[in-house]
């Protein structure tokens, strides 16, 4: 069942939003050879409950271990914080945060560069929030859930890139997942219909090869089938009677954290 929101409860949620927001933009400078994911999973989760009433909503969801996902190159979502997993320079880290304060959750990721990447590393970051923004910009009222993911294919069209398929955004309220799902691939026109107090998260993962994904043996941690990296970028979005209204930055709009 897809669960509709009031004004007050999407401002309550966009509270939680801006937490994340600001914690991306902390969490980055902390983001360099040498740190480990444990480390800054720590960071993370010290930034949440300095919020008062704050906590991270994926710790112990479905029996996750960490406050925050980390997922470095080929990871594309549920890595586990470890004090084994370095950085190294020219890697890149999708860090996964959901915040829940006063009983709503949000939902937003970000991938971050480890000092200069390649060119065709750049180029899969830029097309990866290419997509989300106009993905963002189709979560409109009266559209469909297709609209959404067929916004992220014309993006991603042409570049070669793999759209990961299995893998989807949500409804975001109480829990961190809701109905409806949001995949990344569709028709315009197609799926639930979007109205006004849907709250979506809206997820884009895309890879530099194959859509294909396997889960390591750990049980959470998912990577592209032939080992090329995948950015991943997230927003939880508010669907309105005019535009989107995206809640996990600090200010209304579809602006990096940064």
């Amino acid at each position: 069942m897809i669960h509709l929101k009031t004004p007050d409860e999407i401002s309550v949620i966009a509270k939680g939003g801006a937490i994340i927001a600001g914690l991306f933009g902390e969490v980055e400078g902390c983001v360099v050879p040498g740190a480990n994911t444990r480390d800054l999973d720590v960071f993370c989760d010290e930034y949440i409950r300095a919020h008062a009433g704050a906590e991270p909503a994926f710790k112990g969801l479905y029996g996750f271990t960490g406050s925050v996902c980390t997922s470095i190159n080929e990871e594309v979502v549920h890595g586990i914080p470890s004090p084994d997993r370095r950085l190294a320079l020219g890697d890149i880290i999708s860090i996964d945060v959901g915040v829940k304060l006063d009983g709503w959750c949000s939902d937003s990721a970000w991938t971050f560069a480890v000092g200069d990447v390649d060119a065709e590393t750049q180029h899969l970051l830029a097309v990866t929030e290419q997509a989300l923004e106009a993905a963002i910009e189709a979560a409109t009222s009266g559209n469909h859930v297709g609209d959404i993911g067929a916004a992220v294919m014309s993006v991603v069209s042409g570049t070669g890139f793999g759209i990961i398929a299995d893998l989807v955004g949500h409804g975001v309220g109480r829990v961190v997942h809701e109905e409806p799902q949001v995949p990344n691939l569709g028709q315009p026109g197609v799926g639930p219909l979007l109205r006004a107090g849907m709250v979506l998260a809206i997820e884009p993962m895309i890879s530099l090869g194959s859509d294909q994904i396997r889960t390591l043996d750990d049980r959470w941690t998912v990577v592209t089938a032939d080992g090329t990296r995948a950015a991943h970028f997230e927003h939880t979005v508010a669907v309105t009677e005019s535009s989107p209204r995206v809640l996990t930055v600090a200010a209304e709009g579809v602006v990096s954290p940064t």
